[in-house]
This record gives structure tokens, C-alpha cells and sequence, in this order.
């Protein structure tokens, strides 16, 4: 998945695409030949994966998958209208918008692969994901020190309430080192 996908590489794509794949929505397929017309549009097309968190995007879907047929997505704001989204792209060229196509094979297609490029706002995701993840390990790990050391207070209370010295002492140890490791 490279980020420097020439202008001329995603119109050979489209080209391809159009050929081979028949589009749930034919007016889908008018948007797309009307982008591959225009390079500086097809310098802001980018084609992604995954359309989430993107500002400004479309979802286009063949008849042979499942997918919705055709959705823009700009600013949250969903529509299935291709007229929509033909006005909104032709009078705000200098946005970017992103592409996600739905079609059978498309994880396998070397045509496909070869015009992807990563979603911008999954890298805010994997970021957010790791610090998620570092959060929940801290609090793991807090949770099973608190355990131990509630466990380690019953043992010193158990070898207290028997008179058993020499296990006090060893607990009294363990316990010590453990403030030490708090601090």
C-alpha cells in the first residue's frame, strides 16, 4: 500500500474496474468515469480499505457483493444519492475524497492492491488503540498487586494469630520489599 499513487496509475485502475465489474448503481459508474476525466480530481481520489472517520467518502459496491450499493459520507452526514455526492465533488474539487470499493476477490486483486493507499485516520486509531491497551495493562497489573497484597496482609495476620515467628518475619520481609518496589 504506497501513499505516491500517480494520477495516471488510478485512471488505468478505474478503466479496469468499469470493464470488469458491473456496479450495483449504474450512476455510480458515471462518478467514476467523471473523476478519471479530471487528474487534478484524481489527485485528491484516494482508494482505501476502510472509508471510517474519513471526512469526505464513498462506498461503491458491485453486483457481486453484498455491500450497500453506493453511499457519500461527508462530515458524518450518509447519503445513497450518486447526484449528491457528483454535485458536492464537482463545486469542492480541492478536497480529498476517499474510495472504498466493494467487489468479489478484492482482498486478492494485484489491480486493487496496487492503487490502495492507508487511511489517515487509522493510524489516529492504531495510536489510540496502543494507549488503550497500555491503560488496561497498567490497571492489570495494578489489580494484581493489590491482590497480592492483600493476600500477602492475611498471611502476616494468620501467622500472627498462630504465633508462628519465623513466618511473620518471612512475610514482614516480603512485605518490605514490596513498599520498597511502590516507591
Amino acid at each position: 500500500m504506497g501513499n505516491s499513487i500517480t494520477v495516471s496509475e488510478k485512471k488505468e485502475f478505474i478503466e479496469w474496474f468499469l470493464d470488469h465489474y458491473e456496479l450495483q448503481k449504474k450512476g455510480a459508474a458515471f462518478l467514476l468515469r467523471y473523476l478519471s476525466s479530471d487528474e487534478k480530481l484524481l489527485k485528491k481520489v484516494h482508494f482505501v480499505e476502510n472509508v471510517r472517520y474519513l471526512w469526505k467518502s464513498l462506498i461503491i459496491s458491485t453486483k457481486c457483493s453484498n455491500m450497500p450499493p453506493f453511499r457519500f459520507i461527508k462530515n458524518k452526514r450518509v447519503d445513497s444519492d450518486v447526484e449528491t455526492a457528483f454535485f458536492d465533488i464537482k463545486f469542492s474539487p480541492d478536497e480529498d475524497i476517499y474510495i472504498g470499493l466493494y467487489f468479489k476477490d478484492r482482498n486478492t486483486c494485484p489491480e486493487y492492491a496496487a492503487v490502495l493507499e492507508g487511511n489517515p485516520m487509522e493510524k489516529q486509531d492504531l495510536v489510540q488503540d496502543k494507549l488503550l491497551s497500555l491503560f488496561a495493562e497498567i490497571l492489570l497489573d495494578q489489580a494484581v498487586l493489590d491482590f497480592q497484597e492483600k493476600q500477602l496482609y492475611k498471611k502476616i495476620d494468620d501467622a500472627l494469630a498462630t504465633g508462628d515467628r519465623e513466618a511473620f518475619l518471612q512475610l514482614s520481609e516480603q512485605w518490605r520489599k514490596m513498599l520498597e518496589l511502590k516507591e
